[in-house]
C-alpha cells in the first residue's frame, strides 16, 4: 500500500541509483532489538497491551503524559511535620486528660445528664427490666459514646487525618498499575474506528497481532498514520484493509523495511509522540503542577523550534540532541516525520544503520554526496541558497539586512552555465568563474552566442564589468568557495551525475538523514556547510506538498550558522509544520544584534548548567518578570518594665542565650525576574538545565529547572 510510511525514503538523491524492486521482505516476527522500558514487546502481548492502555491524561506543555498523575495548580498549605506531629500528640494527651477527669469525677457528673434525660428509669439499677448484663452494656455504651466524642474532637483539633495521610498511608500504598480498566468501546487495542468504518476483518487481525505479541509501538503508530490517510481521503480503504489482512502488524512498512531502530537509549511514547528528557525538579522556583513530573518533548513543541545553550560537556549532544534524533527517527519509521541530523563526525548522534541516508562529507567511503544547490533547477533560487551558505555570516547582522549583492553575482554565473551545460557548475568550475578565469568565460560566451540567448549574455557581460571593481563581492565568494575546493572534498559536490547527491527536496518523504561535517582541519568549511543545510531546509519545507509530515533539522553546534536570513527562515517554519533544534556553546557565537531575534523566533529555550552571566542575562530578559510575594521579617527586642517581667526575661536569656524579641512580618507583592542572570550562571546544578516551552497552539510553560539525568 502506498501510504505516508511507504514512500521511497532512500531514493532521495538527484540522480537515480539502482534499487531493489521493493522493500526487503520482513518475516512475520523478526528478532526484537533492545528496547526502552516504555516500549515492551513480549510473546503474549501483555506488556504491549499494558503500555497501549496506560493512562495518558491531558497535561501542560512538556509534561511526560505516560502514566502521569495531575497535580493541583497551586501548592496546598502544608503544616510542617514537626508541628503537625506535636499538635496531634498534644491533642491526644488533652483528650486523655479530659476523659480521665470525667472518669474520676473531678469535674462533676454533669456529663451524665443526657443519659438521665433519655434513658427510662425502668432500665436503670440492678433490678431493671434489662437485667444486670443489659444495664452494664447500657452504661458502658454511653461511656463509649462520650469517649468517642472526645476522641473525634481531639482528632479534629490535632489533625489526625492529615497525620494518617502523610505518614501512614504511603507505607501501605501499592504501586499504581500502568494498565487501566477499559471497556471494549474505548479499548485502543480493539481498533474500533476501523470496525465502525467497515474494516472489521482488518481490525480483528490487528487486535489478534497485539494479543499475541506480534505488534510493537512503531507498528501501532505506523498503521494509525496510514489509517489517518484513509480518513482524509488520500488512500483507499480497500487497499488499506488488504495490506493489513496480508501483512498484519507489518503492513504499510517504511521503505527501508525496518520496524524499529537498532537500539534505544531514551524513553519514548509513540502514542503521544513524546521522548522523555528528564525530570522537573521539586524546587520552589518551579510551578507546583510541574514539580516531580517527567519532562518530555514532541513535535508539538519542536514545531516552535528549540535553542539550547551550554558549554562543552554540559550534555547538549548526549541528553538533548541524541534523544530527539532517536525520537524523530522512530516517527519517520511510523511515517510521521522527516529528520535531518547534522553534526561533527563521531559526535554520537546515533548508529549509521538507524538512518536511511548518511552523508560523510570529506570521507571518500561515503555512499552519499550532498547537493550543493539543493536539488533546484532555478538559478535564482540556487544562487540565493548558496549565497547564504557562503557569505551569510558576513552580511550586516541587523535583522533588516540581506545578501542581495552576493545572490546577484552568483545568479549572473549560474544561469549562463546551466543554459550551456544543462547543469550547475562543480566547485572547481564555480571557483574559476568567480576568480574571472578567461577560459571558462570565453567558453560560456561562445555557448550562449551559438544558442542565441541574449539575456544571459547580458548577465555574463555585467559580471565581467563588475569584476575587479571596488566593492565587488565576487572575490569574497571565490575565497569562500576555495574552502570547498580542497583535496579532502575532491569527490564531493559533484554535479555531473556520477555520484549520489542527497537533496533536502526529499523532505516530502519520511526520510532519516545524518550529515557528518569534517570539523577537524576544516572548521570554516563545516560552518559554511551547516549554513547551507539550514538554508536548504528552510527553503524546502516552505514548498512541500504534504505538510502533514513533520520535518525537523537537528543542528549540533550552530556556531557561525545564525544569520539574519536564518532567523527569518526559522520564524516561518511553524506554519510549515517544521522546526529546528540548534545548540550553542555560548550566545557569543551569535552576533549581538541577532541574539534577541533568535531567542524570540524559537518557542523553546534551554540554558544548561555552566552558562556565563552574560548568556544568562539574555535568557533573563527574554523570560521576563513575574509578580511574587516578598516577606520582610524584623525582630524587635522586648523591654520589660516590671520586676517580674525582668526576671522572666533574664531566665529566657540564660536558657536560650538570646534576648527576648518580638517578630514582625511584612508581606508585599514585588516584580522579580523569573530567573536572574546570576542564578542561571551559578545556581543550576551540573546535569541540569532551565527550559521554557511553547507549543504550536501557543500554550507555554514558564522556565523550569530540569534534571536531565532523571
Amino acid at each position: 500500500m502506498d501510504s505516508d510510511g511507504t514512500q521511497d525514503a532512500r531514493g532521495t538523491h538527484a540522480s537515480p541509483v539502482p534499487r531493489p524492486a521493493g522493500p526487503p521482505e520482513v518475516p512475520a516476527m523478526p528478532p526484537l532489538p533492545p528496547r526502552a522500558p516504555a516500549t515492551p514487546a513480549m510473546p503474549d502481548g501483555s506488556a504491549f497491551l499494558t503500555w497501549l492502555r496506560a493512562p495518558r491524561p491531558d497535561a501542560a506543555p512538556g509534561v511526560w503524559r505516560f502514566g502521569h498523575r495531575p497535580r493541583p495548580a497551586e501548592e496546598p498549605e502544608e503544616i510542617p511535620a514537626r508541628q503537625l506531629l506535636s499538635g496531634a500528640l498534644i491533642a491526644f494527651l488533652v483528650g486523655w486528660l479530659i476523659w480521665s477527669l470525667l472518669q474520676n469525677g473531678y469535674i462533676g457528673t454533669w456529663w451524665w445528664v443526657p443519659f438521665d434525660l433519655i434513658v427510662p428509669d425502668a432500665w436503670r439499677g440492678g433490678d431493671s427490666d434489662l437485667g444486670e448484663t443489659g444495664t452494664f452494656i447500657l452504661y458502658q455504651g454511653y461511656e463509649l459514646l462520650v469517649a468517642l466524642a472526645i476522641m473525634v474532637g481531639a482528632a479534629r483539633l490535632g489533625r489526625w487525618g492529615e497525620v494518617w495521610r502523610r505518614f501512614v498511608t504511603p507505607r501501605f500504598r501499592r504501586p499504581a498499575a500502568q494498565e487501566t480498566r477499559t471497556t471494549p468501546e474505548d479499548d485502543p487495542a480493539q481498533w474500533n474506528e476501523l470496525r465502525a468504518a467497515g474494516a472489521a476483518d482488518a481490525a480483528e487481525r490487528l487486535a489478534a497481532e497485539a494479543r499475541t505479541g506480534l505488534m510493537r509501538d512503531v507498528d501501532h503508530a505506523r498503521i494509525l498514520r496510514a489509517w489517518q490517510g484513509v480518513r482524509t481521503g488520500r488512500h483507499n480503504l480497500a487497499t488499506f484493509s488488504g495490506a493489513v489482512l496480508k501483512d498484519g502488524a507489518a503492513a504499510c512498512l517504511h521503505p527501508s523495511g525496518e520496524r524499529d531502530l537498532p537500539a534505544r537509549l531514551a524513553r519514548h511514547d509513540l502514542v503521544t509522540g513524546q521522548v522523555r528528557l528528564g525530570t522537573t525538579v521539586d524546587d520552589a522556583r518551579n510551578p507546583y503542577a510541574y514539580r516531580g513530573t517527567g519532562l518530555a518533548l514532541g513535535p508539538d513543541l519542536l514545531g516552535t523550534s528549540l535553542v539550547a545553550v551550554g558549554p562543552a560537556g554540559s550534555g547538549k549532544t548526549g541528553t538533548v540532541v541524541r534523544p530527539l534524533a532517536e525520537s524523530l527517527c522512530l516517527h519517520a519509521l511510523a511515517g510521521r516525520a522527516a529528520v535531518v541530523v547534522v553534526g561533527a563526525a563521531g559526535a554520537g548522534l546515533g548508529p549509521a544503520d538507524a538512518y536511511d541516508v548518511v552523508v560523510r562529507i570529506g570521507n571518500q567511503e561515503s555512499e552519499y554526496d550532498l547537493d550543493l544547490y539543493g536539488g533546484t533547477t532555478d538559478p535564482d533560487e540556487a544562487a540565493a541558497v548558496l549565497a547564504e551558505a557562503l557569505v551569510g555570516d558576513l552580511a550586516d547582522p541587523h535583522p533588516g539586512s540581506d545578501s542581495r549583492r552576493s545572490t546577484t553575482v552568483l545568479a549572473q554565473l549560474l544561469g549562463p552555465f546551466r543554459a550551456v551545460h544543462g547543469r550547475f557548475p562543480s566547485v572547481p568550475e564555480l571557483r574559476q568563474l568567480l576568480d574571472g578565469a578567461p577560459g571558462p568565460f570565453a567558453a560560456l560566451r561562445q555557448g550562449l552566442q551559438e544558442t542565441g540567448q541574449e539575456s544571459l549574455l547580458r548577465e555574463l557581460d555585467a559580471r565581467e564589468r563588475q569584476m575587479g571593481q571596488p566593492g565587488d563581492v565576487g572575490g569574497v565568494l571565490g575565497d569562500r568557495v576555495a574552502l570547498l575546493d580542497r583535496p579532502a572534498f575532491a569527490g564531493f559536490f559533484d554535479t555531473s551525475g556520477q555520484s549520489r547527491p542527497f537533496t533536502l527536496k526529499a523532505l516530502d518523504h519520511p526520510v532519516r538523514v545524518r550529515i557528518d561535517l569534517p570539523q577537524r582541519g576544516h572548521a570554516d568549511a563545516s560552518k559554511m556547510l551547516a549554513r547551507l543545510v539550514l538554508a536548504q531546509f528552510t527553503a524546502s519545507v516552505a514548498v512541500r506538498e504534504d505538510r502533514s509530515l513533520f520535518a525537523c533539522l537537528l543542528l549540533d553546534d550552530a556556531t557561525g550558522v545564525v544569520t539574519p536570513e536564518a532567523v527569518r527562515g526559522i520564524q516561518r517554519l511553524r506554519s510549515g509544520n517544521a522546526g529546528v533544534v540548534l545548540t550553542l556553546r555560548t550566545l557569543d557565537d551569535v552576533a549581538r544584534p541577532l541574539r534577541g531575534p533568535l531567542l524570540g523566533a524559537t518557542g523553546c529555550r534551554m540554558a544548561l548548567s555552566g552558562v556565563t552571566p552574560w548568556d544568562g542575562q539574555d535568557f533573563a530578559e527574554v523570560w521576563g518578570k513575574e509578580w511574587t510575594e516578598a516577606r520582610d521579617v524584623t525582630d524587635r527586642q522586648i523591654i520589660a518594665e516590671t520586676p517580674a517581667g525582668k526576671a522572666v526575661h533574664m531566665l529566657r536569656r540564660v536558657i536560650t542565650g538570646k534576648a527576648p524579641t518580638a517578630r514582625a512580618v511584612t508581606v508585599r507583592q514585588v516584580e522579580r525576574e523569573r530567573w536572574s542572570a546570576s542564578e542561571l550562571a551559578h545556581a543550576v546544578p551540573a546535569g541540569h538545565a532551565v527550559l521554557s516551552l511553547t507549543d504550536v497552539k501557543g500554550e507555554h510553560a514558564p522556565p523550569l529547572l530540569v534534571d536531565l539525568r532523571g
